[in-house]
């Protein structure tokens, strides 16, 4: 056994480290000198260096540099935080010891190598012996990677949008911002660049954040099941390591690291119809009669690139759309915001008084190519030309153009084709040596910005709509994206296809959107490409209601995807699931304020909330929305019974006092339900509200509670939250919201459940407020308000519910059933 034991470490110490060698890779030697900082150390080996330093607490941020020189890049991503509370060094004769709050680095000597150890010993991450951080270089820059030992129970998770299994372990990855029309579950890259990914091992967790925008990859033991690794074709070899245990800290302290998403505007969380394209001015005011017409809760309809002439951006085709200004204004009278196309690409068009084009030429604001022309390539209007948007005064150019369109009352705006995508030229990009200029007078070429550009057009559009807007919320939507992008848009998964496999294909990829830091996602519902079949597109609106992004978007060539196309039993069930959305409103939108608080997801795996929940850590189908409510939809169409595997503890079918609880066999279902299965967390108080047909009405009754009580041998966390403001301003950021708690508790015949009102800074649509408790299993002797009987109350003993109102709601009060 020991011989065999010994082979395979040499086969394995071949397969990896002879390729690498062979190649050319240079590796770190031993550690000549270690130079004390107040955040860390400096070592050297031979001309490179290895800074080790304390960020945050619980991050630790590690770089190489070959040649010595620590230069500071641009951070685009990372936002500065306070700093870590101490930090301590020690020294032994092995290795330095870097101490910051309940984590450890340890920096060994020989060879050079870092290792990353919590406060109870355990290694949470550690360099590969054999394969210390390396560089090669090359003909435009140099590589740089680094190799990590890969425990066998380890499952890793993150980088973005990703195709395939939530789980990345097994599987390879490249970090190239791309268009990837008609992309499938093995298409890799796709248009999204997040170089973070989550560790996982029986219930501990760390993250770890690559900040490098060059062309990079990650594997995941698809090499060698021993080693993960992550490297890029330049840049620096930079990265952020960052400590939980649990998964949900990691994801606070990525976000808090690398920014997070805004508080969007009420609207964006309604329901959303697009088409590529709705077009003339007729049709767009045909499909919003129908929205109303069939009531389908709504509140936006997109305009894609049909409405502009030539497929310019910032103009309008009057031929098509005579009316546009009243259209938009007719729209939002109807309860419905309109959101624009805005591609970055700008017409080349000289001498013809197209303004973006004669402005920017004007400012100098597009990229040039090394010899000093400037860099054209063929989109959607023709030869077009590109804007810098590394530099800051070009970021203000480029948000100065949405004057007008803010001026009609557009609500939205869509920047698409932004990886960059260019038509007709190899890799369907910008050349790979045009030239980028930087504030400070440097210059880089594309190869370093290509992973951020959609950031940076992003982020253009967000800070002019704030110059042009300032007290009103922006709402973008980007197609690609670098780690930071939730600071200025929420995305979506580019242009899938109306297929089983890409329904099911949905959750994993917002999933992991959400682990990365990006909670504003959605997919096109129903598929970008191609004609679902009436039972799909049906799931598609099932699933697409707990999504945080819930937009109905095709392609011109396929049937229509409206909610109303096949009929009005399909149509009755896609409208049923558009309107518990709308119910769950306050519920969505309090998860959304969390988000923008914490950074925690409003669509959540599993493993987030329960990371002792080993059985989810593979699971791609369900999901929870926001931390109280567990969705297992319906994603194939197999004739199967439909099989749910609940989360720990107890849970309710929503909306019953049907009370089941984890860990027996799973539940089976019809394979044909009329609705997604969803549950209710027993312990959960989950605030709704009567239904609307669009955010901007105001509900017709009381705020509606619903409270899940948890059996007695439970003992679960019973009590919820609500959080509300106007919704569209910034007022809130000056105190202008209202924030609840509610809390429940059984103990001896009575059970109580209070309402504590943390702040009161904003009036809501509701004074009252109707509290319905499931899981009564008799009739309670009284039901009391603040020691008052409540008026009214009833108990119905089929459904296992009693139901009272609150007077006056507004305010701290307490309600008590007694036996």
């Amino acid at each position: 056994m020991k011989v065999m034991g010994w082979a395979r470490v040499v086969a394995l110490l071949f397969a990896v480290v002879g390729p690498a060698s062979a190649a050319g890779w240079r590796h770190l030697g031993d550690a000549d000198r270690i130079e004390r900082r107040p955040d860390g150390v400096i070592v050297r080996s031979g001309p490179a260096r290895v800074q080790v330093s304390v960020h945050a607490d619980g991050v630790f941020r590690v770089r190489l540099a070959p040649d010595g020189r620590l230069d500071g890049d641009a951070l685009w991503a990372v936002v500065q935080g306070a700093g870590p509370s101490s930090v301590t060094i020690e020294e032994t004769r092995d290795a330095v010891r870097v101490h910051g709050d309940r984590l450890t680095a340890v920096v060994h000597r020989s060879p050079l190598r870092v290792d990353f150890v919590d406060d109870d010993g355990r290694v949470l991450l550690a360099d590969d012996a054999s394969l210390p951080m390396a560089w090669l270089p090359g003909e435009h820059d140099t590589r740089v990677r680094v190799w990590k030992s890969m425990p066998t129970d380890e499952h890793y998770y993150g980088l973005g949008d990703k195709a395939g299994p939530l789980d990345r372990r097994g599987r390879a990855f490249a970090m190239w911002n791309t268009e990837s029309y008609g992309w499938q579950g093995t298409s890799d890259p796709l248009y999204k660049s997040i170089p973070f990914f989550i560790g996982l091992r029986g219930g501990v967790a760390y993250g770890v954040f690559f900040d490098n925008t060059h062309r990079s990859s990650f594997d995941f033991g698809k090499e060698t099941d021993a080693t993960l690794s992550f490297g890029a074709d330049g840049g620096a070899l930079d990265y952020y390591f960052i400590a939980g245990p649990k998964p949900a800290q990691v994801v606070e302290r990525y976000t808090a690291l690398t920014g997070r998403t805004p508080l969007p505007p009420l609207w964006t969380l309604g329901f959303q119809q697009s088409r590529y394209t709705y077009n003339p001015e007729a049709k767009v005011r045909e499909v919003a009669a129908m929205l109303r017409k069939q009531r389908i809760p709504s509140d936006a309809i997109y305009l894609d690139i049909d409405y502009q002439q030539g497929y310019a951006p910032f103009t309008i085709d009057r031929a098509q759309f005579p009316h546009f200004e009243q259209m938009i204004a007719d729209l939002r009278a109807q309860g419905l915001r309109t959101v624009l196309i805005t591609d970055l690409h700008i017409k080349h068009d000289p001498g013809k008084g197209y303004a973006p084009f004669d402005s920017g030429m004007a400012a100098d604001v597009f990229i040039r190519n090394p010899d000093g022309s400037l860099y054209i390539g063929p989109v959607w209007p023709g030869d077009a030309v590109f804007p810098d948007f590394t530099l800051s005064r070009v970021r203000d150019w480029w948000g100065a153009l949405y004057r007008d369109f803010a001026a009609m009352g557009a609500a939205g705006y869509w920047n698409d084709m932004n990886e960059p995508s260019v038509f007709n030229v190899p890799g369907n990009t910008m050349s790979l040596d045009a030239v980028h200029r930087m504030d400070d007078g440097t210059t880089r070429d594309h190869r370093a910005i290509h992973n951020v550009y959609g950031m940076l057009n992003a982020r253009a559009t967000y800070e002019g709509l704030l110059a042009l807007q300032p007290s009103q919320r922006p709402f973008v939507l980007t197609r690609a994206a670098y780690a930071g992008a939730q600071r200025y848009a929420a995305t979506w998964t580019g242009d899938n296809t109306a297929s089983w496999h890409h329904l099911a294909q949905s959750t994993p990829n917002l999933l992991s959107l959400g682990l990365s830091g990006v909670a504003l996602a959605g997919d096109d519902i129903g598929g970008f490409i191609g004609s679902p079949p009436p039972d799909l597109l049906t799931r598609w609106f099932q699933l697409g209601a707990f999504n945080p992004v819930f937009r109905n978007h095709a392609a011109t060539d396929t049937r229509p995807h409206e909610a109303w196309v096949d009929g009005p039993e399909q149509e009755a069930l896609r409208r049923a699931a558009i309107e518990q959305r709308y119910r769950l409103l306050p519920y969505l939108y309090t998860a959304a304020e969390e988000n923008a608080r914490t950074g925690l997801p409003i669509m959540r795996p599993v493993f987030l909330q329960y990371p002792q929940a080993q059985a989810s850590y593979g699971n791609d189908r369900d999901f929870l929305f926001g931390a109280d409510l567990f969705v297992a939809p319906v994603v194939d169409e197999r004739l199967d019974a439909h099989a749910v595997t609940l989360p720990p503890g107890e849970w309710y079918a929503f909306g019953t006092s049907q009370r089941d609880v984890a860990g027996k066999e799973p539940f089976r279902f019809d394979p044909r339900p009329v609705a997604v299965p969803v549950y209710a967390r027993a312990g959960a108080i989950v605030p709704m509200q009567p239904l609307v047909q669009h955010t901007g009405e105001s509900p017709k009754g009381p705020l509606q509670l619903q409270v899940y009580l948890p059996s007695s041998e439970a003992k679960a966390e019973c009590g919820g939250a609500l959080y509300q403001d106007d919704g569209e301003s910034f007022a809130y950021r000056d105190g202008a919201y209202l924030r609840v708690s509610y809390a429940c508790e059984s103990v001896g015949p009575a059970t109580t459940i209070a309402s504590h009102i943390e702040h009161d800074g904003f009036a809501p649509w509701w004074n009252q407020a109707q509290v319905t408790v499931f899981g009564v299993l008799r009739k309670p002797a009284s039901v009391a308000v603040d020691g008052i009987e409540a008026k009214g109350w009833r108990y119905d003993a089929k459904a296992g519910t009693v139901v009272f109102n609150v007077a006056d709601a507004r305010r701290n009060w307490r309600a008590e059933l007694r036996d």
